[in-house]
């Protein structure tokens, strides 16, 4: 059998129906569990991102632990992803991707709680921390705990080259060769030389970069994507309707903004579900190992925190996205010399030029490559922290910070399908040590949740001085 064909099926059942089903399902249940506490307390968990009382145990702000966090989720998914997800599954498929984040945030909720509670101090005084850490010490049987966490640990290290390095990398060079003619090798040369000053230099670098680069790109988008829908806005309230329309529709449906697509609730189900759970990589564990690194006075506020990036991710970028495609007129165009529909970052492009005309294709590489570069940030370090947790060899870890910088030079300049296969199905495998670390500590959780609550958030609404020591 060939071997390409093969990864690329044993890819596409990793992330199929069962493995959509336990990461909803895992959210499900633990949003439940906790009384819809994450849910209820969003708009305090907004607001606790830029509340810090004192100094307290830890390497980075909770802010920019936010943002490093956002710099990996906030991508190409956010781009391409929702593109292709209205193509495959309809206008309904963000009803789904919006439902799924919904659920997403107890479970970003969950691993950061963990993540901050079991987190340990390593051998030159940073904090090393992330679902392998709490599976090796929130999990009493030593067997299992250990053997799950080296599992995780070793599917990010090789998710990290993968998803988090060579395919980013190659997104922008696709992106500013198709608008700017810069060739691949320069792009990759400028990418590798930009990555290796920044990762050097560990977390706080990273984080202090990720902190000004992410709320940059973010507020780019946010305007020029609000230009689009504001220009468009006649088309938007037919839009939101026929989104929901054929997110519930049981029989195969278009039409209105849908234009030839033709979805049925089971189509959008599974590609709004699919595209939303990569973006924001709710339950696959990668986001705790930075939320590990924050400044705080108790597991649970980081906690908060570090669940609103399910909600900017999702529910902000992704909506913007969706809705500049739905107003824009251009979801069901047919490439004329494909006969193919138009997708991925092709269509949004098509979407922004409905008011930027030549201007969109700019737009969109410039933003596909600020989200794909912040996303090589981000990832080094889950792939950093990883592979300390694995050899404890401080200069294992500087060789592994130079070894993925350079590896964006061969992303940059090579289609690789068999090794991005292979690392996407190392991605969605990170999810099941996780998913069952959340359900095995569900109990911790759910203290830690309750005692939040109890001890700060209900004290903090009477105004008192509810700062506490419990990480």
């Amino acid at each position: 059998m060939d071997f390409a064909k093969l990864m690329a099926d044993v890819n596409n059942f990793v992330w199929g129906p069962i493995m959509l089903s336990l990461l909803v399902g895992t959210g499900v249940f633990l949003t439940v569990r906790l009384k819809f506490l994450p849910w209820r307390n969003l708009g305090y968990a907004i607001r606790m991102i830029f509340h810090q009382k004192r100094q307290h145990e830890g390497d980075i702000s909770p802010f920019q632990s936010l943002m490093t966090a956002l710099s990996a989720t906030v991508g190409t998914g956010n781009i391409v992803g929702v593109a292709t997800a209205m193509v495959l599954g309809g206008p309904g498929a963000l009803v789904w991707m919006w439902i799924s984040a919904a659920f997403g945030l107890s479970t970003k909720y969950a691993e950061s709680v963990l993540a901050v509670k079991y987190r340990e101090t390593n051998s030159v005084g940073e904090m090393a921390g992330g679902p392998m850490y709490a599976m090796k010490n929130g999990i009493k049987n030593k067997y299992v705990g250990r053997g799950l966490a080296g599992l995780f640990a070793f599917f990010v290290v090789v998710s990290s080259f993968g998803i988090g390095n060579m395919t980013q990398a190659n997104s922008i060079a696709a992106a500013l060769s198709t608008s700017f003619a810069v060739p691949s090798w320069l792009t990759g040369a400028i990418v590798t030389v930009l990555a290796l000053v920044v990762l050097v230099q560990g977390i706080h670098s990273i984080g202090r970069v990720s902190s000004v680069v992410v709320p940059a790109m973010a507020a780019f988008y946010f305007i020029v994507a609000l230009i689009v829908i504001v220009v468009n806005f006649a088309a938007v309230p037919s839009g939101i309707a026929e989104m929901f329309r054929m997110a519930f529709a049981f029989d195969s449906v278009a039409g209105g903004v849908g234009g030839s697509i033709v979805a049925s609730m089971l189509t959008s189900m599974r590609w709004g579900v699919a595209r939303g759970v990569f973006s924001n990589e709710a339950g696959l564990g990668s986001a705790p190992i930075a939320a590990a690194a924050a400044r705080t006075d108790h597991a649970s506020r980081q906690g908060y925190v570090n669940m609103t990036g399910t909600f900017f991710d999702t529910m902000i970028v992704c909506m913007l996205t969706g809705l500049v495609i739905a107003s824009s007129g251009m979801l069901g165009t047919v490439d004329p010399s494909t006969g193919k529909l138009v997708s991925g970052a092709q269509l949004t492009i098509l979407a922004f030029s409905s008011v930027f005309g030549e201007y969109a294709k700019i737009i969109v590489s410039v933003a596909l490559a600020l989200f794909a570069f912040s996303t090589i940030l981000g990832w080094e370090y889950y792939g950093e922290k990883a592979l300390e947790y694995l050899v404890s060899n401080r200069k294992a870890i500087m060789g592994y910070r130079v070894l993925f910088s350079l590896v964006t030079f061969v992303g940059a300049t090579t289609a690789l399908e068999v090794v991005w296969n292979f690392s996407d199905t190392m991605n969605g495998l990170m999810a099941i040590p996780n998913l069952i670390c959340l359900l095995w500590l569900s109990r911790d959780i759910a203290e830690e949740c309750f005692d939040f609550q109890v001890t700060v958030i209900e004290r903090e609404k009477q105004g008192e001085d509810a700062d506490c020591q419990k990480v």
